[in-house]
């Protein structure tokens, strides 16, 4: 379970998040949906400890910033970021063993497998395109076998087959408990996965709704009735 309550960053003197609170229990995908700078990234980063912030965040009822959180949790950012000397292979490996993960070589092969990058394991980071880099990334957080794992608009730079086999991994990753959190302003891309919906505009969650599982919850149409009231109101004022 991811439990954030009464989160706010500000730069200087701008909330860049403005004291938002949400849960996403476990077994669940939360989304959290806005358009470019709503505050999506920042509350992701921040709950990945990459930011100082105002508020509570627990994991799995732990405190966010505590070395049993941090053993539980996988961040996949939005930009991925590699070393230009190591392989494929050795980010794995780095991961593997600074997480002590119990993952297996077999699974590690079938992760390379699924997302196209076995026959690129020996390849240099600096050799890599962003859409390998960003596969790259999501199969090291899937090493690590979270319990929560955050995604920041994981699918941007992806492939169609690489945004296929990753709905389905997060499908696989509900089905087993974990915890799912995933930021994006692409609406089509995450209609069918979510059961939490969160509505970010201008630092602030102004939305929030669970999938009942009708075909009446349409995504978009969800998004664009509440932001256009938000701008409707803004111009009003």
């Amino acid at each position: 379970m991811l439990e954030i309550n009464n989160l706010t960053k500000k730069y200087k003197k701008v909330a860049a998040v403005d004291q938002i609170s949400f849960i996403v229990p476990s077994g669940k995908v939360g989304i959290l949906l806005g358009p470019n700078g709503a505050g999506k990234s920042t509350t992701i980063k921040s709950i990945a400890g990459l930011l100082r912030y105002e508020g509570e965040i627990k994991i799995n009822g732990l405190p966010s910033k505590s070395v049993d959180a941090k053993k539980i949790f996988a961040y996949v950012p939005e930009i991925p970021a590699m070393f230009g000397a190591l392989t494929v292979m050795e980010h794995i490996e780095y991961v593997r063993r600074a997480y002590h993960s119990h993952i297996t070589d077999e699974e590690v092969e079938k992760l390379l497998i699924r997302f196209e990058m076995l026959d690129k394991k020996d390849k240099l980071g600096d050799e890599l395109s962003k859409g390998m880099m960003q596969k790259v990334s999501i199969i090291c957080a899937l090493c690590i076998k979270p319990e929560v794992i955050l995604f920041d608009e994981p699918m941007v730079g992806l492939d169609p087959a690489a945004i296929k086999e990753l709905k389905k991994v997060i499908f696989e990753m509900k089905d087993k408990g974990v915890t799912v959190l995933l930021s994006t302003h692409m609406l089509e891309m995450v209609q069918e996965l979510w059961d939490i919906l969160y509505i970010m505009d201008h630092g602030k969650v102004i939305g929030t709704y669970e999938n009942d599982g009708t075909q009446n919850q349409n995504i978009e149409d969800l998004f664009f009735s509440l932001t256009d009231k938000e701008d409707e109101k803004e111009s009003q004022e």
